[in-house]
C-alpha cells in the first residue's frame, strides 16, 4: 500500500515507511536523542557549531516538499532540542552547510530556482545567525561543490572544467585560486569527471586523482602540486600494453562551436591502418566525460576498434549556456555534435567510414536510440538502460518529478506531442540498423520497461535486435560487481563484431558469431 509520491529510488528499491531524522549521541557513548520529528525528512551533509551545541543541515520542511524536487533550505537546530530555525528562504536548493572553525560563519551551495534543466550551483557565505548573505563564486561560470573551511577565511570546493573536477580555494573577498586538478572519478568503466576531496586544517589537500592510463589513486596536493601516494592495480597495468588516449579536434557542424572529443587507439595502433570506430556516449545528459580511466574504452580499444568519447551541448563543465544548449530540446543538437565528432574521426584517416559503432548508457543509450532512428550510418548500435518513450518515463520514473519544469514545460497530459517528438520511439520507423538493448532489472532511474518497449518495437519491425536484462542491477549498479562490467563490455562486443567487416572479420567468424552479410 502507498501513498507516496516517490514510493521507489534507484539503488533502493521500494522505500520503507519512515522519515530521515537527525540524532545526535555523546562522543563517549550513551542513549541517542532525536533531534528532528515530523513527516519530512531532515539529514543530508550534517556540520557542528564550534562550542558543540548545534547543527546545521539542510532540508525541505515545508507541507508540499514531496512535490518540490529541488527545494531545500540551511537549517539550525540545537542539540537541547527545539524546533530548527531556517537560515535560508528562497526557491531553490541550499545544501551542505559547512561551520567556519571560528564560529562566525556558515558557507553553503545553491542556486536560484528558474526551472532550466541545468543551473549552476554557486558558493555562498552568511553570518552564524543567517544575515549578511553573500554569493561568492558569481563570477565563474561554473558549479561548485563539497565546501571545507581552511581557516576562518577561505573554503575549498570542487569545482568541474572542461571535463576535469579541480580543488579552488575562495576567500571571503571573493579571490579564486586554483589548489589541485586531476582528479579523478571511482567508476572505472567509463571516463566520467568527477573526484572527492578532503582537506587539512592546515591547508594539505587529499584528493583522488586519475588519469587515461591509471584508475584513480589517492594522492595529496600542497602549494599546487599533487604527488601520489598508492600505486593500486600497478601490478595489473604495468604489464599491460594500454590504449592511447589523445585529444580529438571538433568543431560542431551545427553552429561551429569546438566540441571537446578524445579518441583511443588500440594497443598496437598502426597509422597506416583504417579501424573500426566505436562512438561511446555518456550519460545524464547534464555529466561529463574527460580524460579519465576506462575499463570499457580499454576493452574495445585492444579488441581492435578505435573508440571516441566526447562532451556534446548539454554537457557539464562548459558553462550555463553551453550546458543548457538542450534546454527543453534535448535530444537535439547534441546529436549534430555527436556526429560531428564522427566526422572528425574519419577525418583524422584512422577509422573505417563503413564500420562504425555507437553505444552509450542512460543519457547516452536515449541518444544512441535517437541515432539509430535519424541515421543508418552505423553498422551497429548498443542502446544501455535508455529513456525510450518520455511520457512513459515521466511517470514511472524515481525522479518523475524532474520532468517537469525542469527537462520539458509542461506535464505529459498536457503536452503529449512535446513528448513524443522528443522520444526515440517516434523514430523506430526509420530504424535500420541492429541494435542491442541493456537495461537491469531493478532500474528505477530508466525503467526497464522503457528497454522493453525499444526491443518490442524493433522486433515487430523485423530490425535485428537482442535484449539484455541484468538480474538485480539497478541504473546505478548495472556494472557494479567486476562480472557485470565484465559481461557488458563482452556482450557489446560480440554483437558489433557480428557485424564488423573488413579488416579482423575472420577472426570475428571463426569465433562462430554470425557473419555481416546481409544484415543492412
Amino acid at each position: 500500500m502507498i501513498d507516496k509520491v516517490t514510493y521507489r529510488f534507484d539503488s533502493e528499491g521500494y522505500l520503507k515507511p519512515g522519515y530521515e531524522q537527525i540524532f545526535w549521541v555523546p562522543a563517549d557513548g550513551g542513549a541517542p536523542t532525536q533531534l528532528t520529528f515530523g513527516t519530512t525528512n531532515a539529514g543530508g551533509p550534517l556540520s557542528w557549531t564550534p562550542d558543540g551545541r548545534s547543527i546545521l543541515f539542510s532540508a525541505d520542511l515545508s507541507p508540499n516538499w514531496q512535490r518540490e524536487p529541488l527545494q531545500g533550505e540551511i537549517y539550525k537546530i540545537g542539540i537541547d532540542g527545539g524546533a530548527p530555525v531556517a537560515l535560508t528562504n528562497r526557491d531553490g536548493p541550499d545544501n551542505s552547510p559547512a561551520v567556519s572553525p571560528d564560529g562566525r560563519h556558515i558557507a553553503w551551495v545553491g542556486f536560484d530556482d528558474r526551472h532550466l534543466g541545468y543551473q549552476n550551483t554557486r558558493l555562498y557565505v552568511m553570518n552564524i545567525d543567517g544575515s549578511d548573505k553573500r554569493m561568492l563564486t558569481g563570477s565563474l561560470d561554473r558549479s561548485v561543490n563539497s565546501p571545507a573551511w581552511v581557516g576562518d577565511n577561505a573554503i575549498y570546493v570542487q569545482v568541474e572544467d572542461r571535463g576535469v573536477n579541480k580543488v579552488e580555494r575562495v576567500g571571503l573577498d571573493g579571490s579564486i585560486r586554483e589548489i589541485a586538478s586531476d582528479m579523478g572519478f571511482g567508476e572505472l568503466d567509463r571516463p566520467y569527471a568527477g573526484g572527492d576531496f578532503s582537506v587539512s586544517k592546515n591547508g594539505v589537500v587529499a584528493l583522488t586523482s586519475g588519469d587515461p592510463l591509471h584508475p584513480n589513486q589517492v594522492a595529496v596536493a600542497t602549494n599546487g602540486s599533487a604527488r601520489r601516494l598508492t600505486h593500486l592495480s600497478s601490478s595489473l597495468l604495468d604489464s599491460k600494453v594500454l590504449a592511447q588516449v589523445q585529444k580529438l579536434p571538433v568543431t560542431s557542424s551545427y553552429d561551429q562551436r569546438p566540441i571537446d572529443a578524445w579518441m583511443v587507439t588500440p594497443p598496437d595502433f598502426d597509422p597506416a591502418k583504417k579501424y573500426p570506430m566505436i562512438l561511446e556516449i555518456h550519460g545524464g545528459p547534464y555529466a561529463a566525460y574527460g580524460p579519465q580511466f576506462s575499463s570499457d574504452d580499454q576493452l574495445y580499444a585492444s579488441h581492435g576498434y578505435v573508440v571516441v568519447y566526447s562532451n556534446p551541448r548539454g554537457s557539464t563543465s562548459y558553462g550555463e549556456e553551453f550546458a543548457n544548449g538542450i534546454e527543453k530540446a534535448y535530444p537535439g543538437h547534441d546529436y549534430d555534435d555527436l556526429m560531428s565528432v564522427v566526422d572528425a574521426a574519419i577525418s583524422s584517416g584512422h577509422v573505417d567510414p563503413n564500420n562504425l559503432f555507437v553505444t552509450g548508457g542512460s543519457g547516452g543509450g536515449v541518444l544512441t536510440s535517437w541515432i539509430v532512428g535519424k541515421t543508418d550510418r552505423f553498422r551497429a548500435a548498443a542502446a544501455q538502460k535508455p529513456v525510450i518513450n518520455w511520457a512513459s518515463w515521466g511517470l514511472t520514473a524515481d525522479i518523475a518529478g524532474f520532468s517537469s519544469p525542469y527537462w520539458f514545460a509542461k506535464r505529459p497530459w498536457e503536452d503529449p506531442m512535446g513528448y513524443w517528438s522528443r522520444s526515440p520511439l517516434s523514430l523506430v520507423g526509420n530504424v535500420k540498423t541492429p541494435t542491442l538493448v541493456v537495461v537491469g532489472s531493478e532500474d528505477y532511474r530508466t525503467p526497464d520497461s522503457e528497454a522493453e518497449q525499444f526491443y518490442e518495437a524493433l522486433q515487430l519491425r523485423g530490425v535485428p535486435t537482442m535484449f539484455v536484462k541484468v538480474p538485480g542491477a539497478a541504473h546505478e549498479t548495472l556494472t557494479d560487481r567486476p562480472s557485470q562490467s565484465a559481461a557488458k563490455a563482452s556482450a557489446i562486443l560480440a554483437w558489433f563484431d557480428r557485424y564488423r567487416t573488413g579488416q579482423g572479420a575472420a577472426a570475428v567468424g571463426a569465433t562462430g558469431r554470425a557473419s555481416a552479410t546481409g544484415t543492412r
